[in-house]
């Protein structure tokens, strides 16, 4: 491939249908089941041969991003030139459209979309299988950023099982300004737990299952029942987010209030999803959710998208 070449990708956000969350294991982390669904808002990342690494960043939320080396797509070109004992120069820039620090996997997002622009650039041809594992290196929502669709993911995120969905759901998302810390979010889950457990001798995780997928929640997905699905949502991260940041309240609130089937936080927060039951209902829902004073804007969307796809050669 010449020097002047430039590989661009597409990457998908992503809401978490269910996130079930374990105890802390020793590692720090939790045990996961967690459904992923792809929806259609885009980052692009675009790389092209440069003397070093650097990274550029345009778009909402930029001014948010880091441009050094904890930005997680350096660290994935980082990672790719490692793997192939190469140096990792190029050029990253990255179209923002995904909310930053919204809890709709941005940053794992532009992790996926720079392995694969590198791996194409370079002409590595990395097996999937090595790329997927490259992926939970960098972060346990980066796997799925790469396949994108469906997925239920297990251990900490990263373990993903494709699963099956039928037609199109409708999804509007309200975008709260700032973000919140995923670690600051678990953290708030663990303490709002041991909190309960003292008072609930009932409410125990100290050595629990691990948590499981609802089975009526992948049954709606299967026969793409929008309002099966609604009946299933469920975010075990939602009492933290909304204790961190009590104005999401007021924002699943008024979602609720403008007709959608139901809401919750997405992920660690702070973006709300909502699910809609047509593309009519999201359009009525995000016009009255960015009227509402109760967040920045909100835009109308659709699952499931496809992963991380190069869109120039």
């Amino acid at each position: 491939m010449p020097r002047t070449a430039a590989v661009t990708v597409r990457v998908p956000a992503k809401v978490n249908v269910q996130l079930a969350v374990g105890a802390v294991r020793p590692d720090g982390y939790h045990d996961l089941a967690n459904v992923f669904l792809a929806v259609g808002l885009y980052d692009e990342v675009t790389v092209t041969p440069a003397d070093a690494l650097r990274v550029t960043c345009t778009g909402p939320g930029s001014d948010q991003v880091p441009l050094d080396g904890g930005n997680l797509a350096a660290r994935a070109a980082e990672l790719l030139a490692a793997h192939h004992g190469r140096t990792p120069d190029v050029h990253v820039h990255i179209a923002k459209d995904i909310p930053v620090a919204g809890g709709m996997a941005g940053g794992s997002a532009d992790a996926a979309g720079a392995l694969l622009a590198c791996d194409t650039l370079w002409d590595t041809r990395t097996p999937r299988e090595e790329l997927l594992e490259l992926c939970a290196e960098l972060g346990s929502d980066v796997p799925f950023s790469l396949v994108g669709g469906a997925a239920l993911g297990r251990g900490r995120g990263e373990q993903l099982t494709p699963l099956e969905v039928k037609g199109t759901f409708h999804w509007v998302f309200a975008l709260a300004d700032g973000g919140l810390s995923t670690p600051e979010v678990y953290r708030e889950c663990d303490r709002l737990r041991d909190l309960a457990a003292g008072t609930d001798p009932a409410f125990d995780l100290a050595d629990p299952a691990a948590p499981e997928a609802d089975a009526a929640l992948l049954a709606a997905l299967r026969t793409g029942d929008a309002h099966d699905l609604a009946a299933a949502l469920f975010n075990d991260l939602q009492p933290a987010a909304v204790s961190l940041r009590p104005s999401l309240a007021q924002t699943l609130t008024a979602g609720a209030d403008a007709g959608a089937l139901a809401g919750l936080v997405s992920g660690s927060g702070p973006s709300c999803a909502f699910l809609a039951s047509d593309a009519d209902a999201a359009a009525r829902i995000a016009g009255t959710l960015a009227a509402s004073g109760t967040c920045r804007t909100a835009r109308p969307t659709t699952s499931p998208a496809p992963g991380a796809t190069v869109t120039t050669p």
